[in-house]
């Protein structure tokens, strides 16, 4: 049963895929685990880069367009969607200014994980109320959240 107010969680785009691709994986279990109990956040930008990387055609012969399709018909529907206000946009946080939108969406909808396999990402100094984990460590800590 999924919690409509369950711990908001932003996820990069490259551990959607991953869980999406092996089945079996950490960032699958994972993104069961949110789904299920927590709450995806998305900002336009966020889901737009996850939509588009799902187009391309290097993921044709492991997600046929129907699968891809639906899941991002579901995850929206699922999402929390945040707006991001002007005095969090204008922030610059990591070297790869791409990855900033993974915080700027997690500081808008006061989302206190943001989980995501890019170093740049991982290996930012800390954030007041914004944990930055791998799949991994954030799989490890929904056991405490249940």
């Amino acid at each position: 049963m999924r919690a409509d107010n369950g711990l908001r969680v932003v996820v990069d785009t490259n551990v959607w895929i991953s869980g999406l691709l092996k089945k079996d994986g950490t960032p699958a279990h994972l993104i069961h685990w949110i789904i299920a109990e927590g709450q995806p956040v998305f900002t336009d930008s966020t889901f737009a880069e996850l939509e588009t990387r799902l187009w391309r055609p290097k993921f044709d012969r492991y997600l046929n367009m129907e699968i891809r399709k639906e899941f991002l018909h579901d995850l929206s529907g699922l999402a929390r969607w945040a707006d991001v206000p002007k005095s969090i946009a204008i922030q610059a946080f990591s070297r790869d200014i791409d990855d900033g939108k993974f915080v700027h969406a997690a500081l808008a909808a006061n989302a206190p994980w943001l989980v995501t396999g890019d170093h740049d990402l991982l290996e930012l100094p800390p954030l007041p109320n914004l944990r930055i984990l791998t799949p991994s460590d954030a799989l490890h800590l929904t056991k405490n959240q249940t």
